[in-house]
């Protein structure tokens, strides 16, 4: 190929990652054109409501997707944890990147961390996830939705709209706004979402050109633990409506993985770990999601259908 063309949503985040694939492959292959084709999905430009109410975050790549079957755009980019566990048929992902910071961030202009808030604070964060667990650890906290990008989100709070708001760390970290990360919220306390921190590249799954220019970015350490994460959630037929965390860790050739279902109404959670094979994250995280469902998750689960 001489050039290659990559669809990405036009958030400031999309196209650093975007532009990060792109600078990525001129390095490993000399000569190729590769240029950004910037698009606005559904999921971008509906704000006034939670991703689980408007059809989840598949809504951040279906216009991408069609851009690839319409011939407009070679492949895409996306957060891998935007990426529904099931893609549909035509596609596949044929790079995943190196991981950055997996955790999330707390960030406040008046408070420390999150255990010095005062009680009724306002936390601005939309997912399902990072309420359950503010609520397991906070009660007390009137925790708010909080759509947009990474600098709206932030602008929301510089106004007063918040005491403080949760992020992920690796989108401030790729925009340059590090400094503005209060507290990293770490596992095994805390755990991210699915895949947080990595970077994919999905494109058709016949498109053998694409497939081969995306084998020199691929990742096999970050592919490991992160399809380990994905297949937990699959297992528990998990989405953005239920309150899912997982993350593993490569251990030389053991892979070791944590999974967390929790109930946004009374912060309860489930927890859950094990280890196992490096050469099988799937069977792994079959193995940890059996283990939530038998210690009650199946009930958090339902609840939040």
């Amino acid at each position: 190929m001489e050039t290659l063309r990559i669809a990405t949503r036009k958030s400031p985040l999309a196209l650093w990652q975007s532009e990060h694939v792109a600078d990525r492959l001129r390095q490993a292959w000399p000569g190729l054109d590769v240029v950004l084709v910037p698009m606005s999905t559904r999921g971008d430009e509906v704000l006034d409501r939670s991703l689980a109410a408007i059809g989840g975050k598949g809504l951040f790549l279906k216009e991408l997707e069609l851009a690839m079957l319409r011939g407009d755009a070679d492949c895409a980019v996306h957060s891998l944890k935007d990426v529904p566990m099931e893609l549909d048929p035509p596609f596949a992902l044929p790079a995943i990147l190196a991981r950055a910071d997996p955790a999330d961030a707390f960030v406040s202009n008046l408070y420390a961390s999150l255990q010095v808030l005062p009680i009724g604070a306002r936390v601005g964060t939309s997912s399902l996830r990072r309420q359950a667990q503010l609520r397991a650890r906070r009660p007390d906290l009137a925790l708010l939705d909080l759509r947009g990008n990474v600098n709206t989100r932030l602008a929301k709070l510089d106004n007063g709209g918040y005491d403080a708001i949760v992020l992920a760390c690796a989108g401030l970290q790729r925009l340059g706004l590090e400094p503005r990360i209060t507290g990293r919220m770490n596992a095994p306390d805390w755990l991210p979402a699915p895949a947080q921190g990595a970077i994919a590249v999905e494109c058709r799954r016949e498109d053998a050109g694409v497939h081969t220019l995306m084998a020199a970015l691929d990742d096999a350490p970050t592919r490991c633990c992160v399809e380990a994460e994905r297949a937990m959630n699959r297992a528990l037929d998990g989405s953005c409506h239920v309150p899912v965390a997982a993350f593993a860790q490569l251990r030389e050739d053991r892979l070791q993985l944590q999974g967390l279902v929790g109930g946004v109404a009374d912060g309860r959670l489930v927890r859950a770990q094990d280890e196992g094979p490096a050469g099988d994250p799937e069977a792994l995280g079959r193995k940890v999601a059996a283990k939530l469902l038998d210690t009650g998750a199946g009930e958090l689960l339902a609840a939040g259908r």
